[in-house]
């Protein structure tokens, strides 16, 4: 499964970098993360909660971090094993570019599976890939960002009071 998109996240382009190597984002931002640790440098050991249809799993693996440019681009790779539910393995190669707002984040995203959960078949597997995706970059964007007012009418919270994100407020 391949896909590709983009988003604009309001910081800069240094910030947007530093918060894609930090651990603390990474553990926060990625759906089902229970532990994530090591260091951009080493790699990062994480367990992975997640729910593929009928097949939950406890996932645990490595994400490593190569062909760094900073603050330009870098490549996420990772590989879990769940078990008897098979294997998860996917890479994004996240490229950076300045704009009049901030920066805009693109992302191009590979993932493959094997073992049970390899035979769900192709359309739930690559539906799941994409919600995982996307959620992971939402969650990115809103550690950064603070929540979307989209999420804050949801929570029943107006938008006039807009709070920075964790990371924005950490690092400001």
């Amino acid at each position: 499964m391949q896909m590709s998109d983009s988003r604009e996240i309001n910081a800069p382009r240094e910030m947007v970098w530093a918060a894609i190597l930090s651990p603390e984002v990474l553990k926060e931002c990625v759906p089902g993360c229970t532990e994530l640790t090591g260091s951009p440098e080493e790699g990062f050991e994480a367990t992975v909660v997640q729910k593929v249809g009928p097949v939950k799993a406890t996932f645990k693996g490595q994400v490593l971090l190569e062909n760094m440019d900073a603050p330009n681009t870098v490549t996420l790779n990772g590989e879990g094993k769940g078990g008897a539910a098979g294997f998860a393995k996917g890479g994004a190669v996240v490229r950076l570019e300045p704009t009049d707002g901030g920066t805009m984040l693109h992302y191009d995203v590979e993932a493959k599976v094997g073992g049970k959960l390899a035979q769900l078949g192709s359309r739930i597997i690559d539906g799941f890939a994409k919600k995982m995706a996307d959620q992971f970059f939402q969650n990115f964007q809103e550690a950064i960002e603070g929540p979307s007012d989209a999420a804050k009418a949801e929570e029943g919270h107006g938008t006039e009071n807009k709070k920075k994100g964790w990371f924005k407020r950490l690092v400001s």
